[in-house]
Order: C-alpha cells, then structure tokens, then sequence
C-alpha cells in the first residue's frame, strides 16, 4: 500500500502541470466533436507515458544494482531536482491559449501524441530522473506496484484530462483552473521531495 500510494502521489504530481504534452491532449478533447474521437491522443500518449516509465523503472533499477553509492547521489539529485520543479510549477503563469488547430485525423494525434511525449526533455527527465529513482527504493512486489500506481495515474490523468476539456469554455476559466492544479501539483512534488529523504535515511 505504502509503494502504491507512494507511486501514484509522485506520478499525480509530475503530471498535473500543464506542459507541451497535456496541453495536446487538452486541444484534442477541445476541437475533436466527441471524446471518442479524442481517443486516439490520449491513448498515444499514455502507451509512451508507460514505456518511458518502464524503462526508467528497470533501466535505472538494474544500473544502480551496480552502483550502490550513486543510488544514494542519484537520490540527493532527484530531491533537489523535484524542490526545484515545485518552486517553477507554484509560480507558474503559464495561461492556455487555443491552438490554431483543426480537427486531426487519427494518425496525426498518434504521431503527435508520440512526438510530444518521447521528444519531450521534462518527460524523459520525470520518468528517469524522478520515477526511476524512487523505484529503486523498492523491490519484487513492493516496485510492482510503485510501477503499477505510476502507470495507472498517467492513464487515468489523460482520460480525465480530455474529457475535462469538453466541459470547460472560456480563456478565463482554464487560467484560472490551470493556476490552481499548478499550485496543487507543487505541493505534491515537495511532498515526493521528502518522502525521498525519509526513505533515503
């Protein structure tokens, strides 16, 4: 339950904030005519969220295995990086503004979807600098479910994240929505922050 709770606190937290990726699969819940057509985005996008997190989990877990000095380095770095990460989400401003976008077919969100989720640099370094470090926490069933609880939450978020979309209208509103779940999602990075030191020590 512990690994769990953990792994989905860390993975909501990495993910709230509305970056290049989110705000794709916003647009789509926006401008295609039914969440059904939204789908094939929002799916992309959470088939490469679990690949980057499968491989971050694994990848790092079996590199550490070997170096046992720089899981403690690899910690430390993953702390500062995280404070660092809440400190620019709390006083973000970043407003949503419509994108010049018509309705795109179904491979276009799937190659759109892949490219702002595997070419993205916060993504990559999220799953391997913060995801794939706490893993290495756990071990056998415990990482299991770090994993599972990771996974399931970018699924969940990019469902509830385009169907959000075709409830919400107006510049004002989303601003306003988007301040918020920055300053919610600040506080869910310091809280990982020191969960981290306290499993470290």
């Amino acid at each position: 339950m512990q690994a769990l709770l953990h792994g989905a606190l860390l993975a909501l937290g990495l993910i709230l904030p509305l970056g290049v990726q989110n705000l794709f699969v916003f647009n789509q819940g926006v401008t295609q005519p039914s969440l059904l057509r939204a789908l094939p985005a929002v799916i992309a996008a959470s088939v490469c969220d679990t690949l980057l997190i499968l491989l971050a989990v694994n990848g790092v877990s079996l590199f550490l295995l070997k170096f046992a000095v720089l899981k403690v380095v690899l910690i430390g770095l993953g702390v500062v990086f995280l404070l660092y990460m809440g400190w620019l989400t709390w006083n973000s401003t970043m407003e949503y503004r419509e994108a010049e976008a018509t309705s795109l077919s179904v491979k276009q969100q799937i190659v759109f979807a892949a490219t702002v989720s595997l070419l993205n640099p916060h993504a990559i370094m999220d799953t391997i600098g913060v995801i794939g470090t706490s893993s290495a926490s756990y071990e056998g069933t415990e990482k299991f479910f770090f994993t599972m609880a990771c996974i399931l939450v970018s699924w969940f978020w990019f469902f509830f994240l385009a169907a959000t979309a075709r409830l919400v209208s107006g510049e004002a509103q989303l601003t306003a929505g988007i301040r918020w779940i920055n300053k919610l999602s600040a506080v869910f990075i310091w809280g990982s922050a020191g969960y981290m030191v306290y499993s470290a020590i």
